[in-house]
């Protein structure tokens, strides 16, 4: 099993004036310890799991770009980008600046979004859901039509949300046919359809519906002709580790477990206020405990 991290907070020691050099400190750890997926909330507001809007947020692709600059192997995602925050054109370019940047570690983590208020407060539009599973197909099959060749599918694209008079994409990503796509949620009738369409990867909770969520995608890849064991699945939950890691053991058992189940990458929500202590243990305790899985 492959072990990647989310960071969840950036309330750290030292306030604003350290952030950058925490980031670098958790991203040089986390590469060095074999770490497989660095990826970062996609939010403007800090989530009302984390301390709400008052506590410290940073955009999520320039900080995709501070970690790139200072790993060589981890892949760097958004986890998840929001549908209603950039148009599909801005995203897919954005994306593959991140690729070629990175040298051809992009992955892209998508979902339909959930965080109303943030959206409201900062005056981004906040369509229903309805439309922003609409939205979310249009932008799979337009960052598709970006990424196609060397320089993008350059027909116009007409759907109900986007329109794009040439699909034109240069530089093009270095990850070939393109970054991989990962659709974040565990909807049984949308979402996982749309993964096993479109998708390389999932992204799950590990609840006790897990086994079940697995099945309705095994299903979903049937009716789509996909081959449901070419598309990674990944879970997310925060890692606890304990103090000086005396839960390392209980985490690496219950990884051990979903691998069994399926599993392919386990992504860690690292937060509080010592986070590379987390990444340190996590990275010498875990990670080489679950490889085999």
């Amino acid at each position: 099993m492959k072990v990647g991290l989310e960071i969840g907070d950036f309330a750290w020691k030292g306030g604003p004036a350290r952030i950058a050099d925490t980031l670098v400190e958790i991203a040089q750890s986390a590469d060095d310890a074999g770490f497989s997926l660095i990826g970062v909330g996609d939010h403007v507001w800090q989530g009302p799991h984390a301390g709400g809007p008052e506590a410290p947020m940073l955009e999520c692709f320039t900080t995709l770009t501070l970690l790139a600059a200072h790993t060589r192997h981890c892949r760097l995602a958004p986890i998840v980008a929001g549908v209603h925050f950039r148009h599909p054109g801005v995203l897919a370019k954005t994306v593959t600046s991140l690729d070629v940047l990175s040298g051809g570690r992009a992955m892209l983590g998508l979902g339909v979004g959930w965080y109303e208020d943030e959206a409201l407060g900062l005056g981004i539009p906040y369509p229903s859901l309805a439309e922003r599973f609409e939205m979310l197909e249009e932008t799979i099959q337009i960052c598709h039509l970006m990424w196609d060749g060397e320089r993008g599918d350059e027909r116009p694209y007409e759907g109900a949300h986007y329109r794009l008079a040439r699909p034109l994409n240069l530089p093009q990503s270095i990850t070939r046919p393109h970054p991989p796509i990962l659709i974040g949620g565990g909807g049984e009738k949308k979402t996982l359809r749309l993964v096993a369409k479109y998708a390389d990867a999932c992204n799950l909770y590990p609840g006790p519906d897990l086994p079940h969520k697995l099945d309705v995608l095994r299903g979903h890849c049937e009716a789509e002709g996909r081959d449901y064991d070419a598309i990674e699945k990944t879970v997310i939950f925060p890692f606890d580790v304990g103090d000086d890691g005396a839960k390392a053991g209980d985490l690496a058992e219950t990884l051990r477990g979903l691998a069994g189940l399926g599993v392919d990458t386990a992504i860690g929500i690292i937060g509080g206020p010592e986070p590379v202590r987390q990444v340190e243990i996590i990275g010498k305790k875990v990670v080489p405990a679950v490889a085999d899985a």
